[in-house]
């Protein structure tokens, strides 16, 4: 990468990696989740990861890149100890607070990345790709919010 335009473009394909194997990793967790309520918050963002990987698709048409061919690694770990995790937790509830706490930690990768993301384009004169991008941050805000309040509400405390 030799300057700024390369390095959004090296992000964006990141960020559409990390997405595309949330949207495989989100049904198995919503699957495994044993709260109804917290089964729902992984429903309703895998549809939302969903529309994000749209939205990384639309902002690569316009700028001409291909999104795919980048394998986003962090995601790909994040997943894997999200799987390790699913398999060694042996209360329900236990699960269930342990996996907001994994959920948690995607949603704060994806922030960095998206926080990153945007800045890049607002340094590059990409306006109205930066108010996109802006869209997916308060969104993965949003999730991570929503995860948070579920975990102090009532899930950490039956985990006790």
């Amino acid at each position: 990468m030799k300057n700024l335009e390369e390095l959004f473009e090296h992000q964006l394909k990141d960020l559409y990696s990390a997405e595309d194997q949330l949207t495989a990793a989100l049904p198995k967790m919503a699957k495994k989740a044993k709260d109804a309520k917290l089964k729902k918050v992984f429903e309703d963002h895998l549809e939302e990861t969903k529309e994000h990987k749209k939205r990384i698709e639309e902002i690569c048409k316009e700028l001409d890149i291909d999104p795919s061919g980048e394998t986003c690694k962090a995601m790909k770990g994040l997943i894997k100890e999200t799987e390790d995790f699913l398999d060694e937790a042996k209360d329900d509830d236990v699960l269930n607070a342990g996996m907001i706490a994994e959920a948690q930690r995607v949603e704060h990768y994806e922030i960095s990345g998206y926080g990153t993301a945007v800045r890049y384009a607002k340094e590059l004169g990409h306006t109205a790709i930066a108010k996109k991008l802006q869209k997916t941050l308060d969104e993965e805000y949003k999730a991570d919010k929503t995860l948070n309040d579920l975990a102090e509400q009532r899930l950490n405390a039956k985990a006790k």
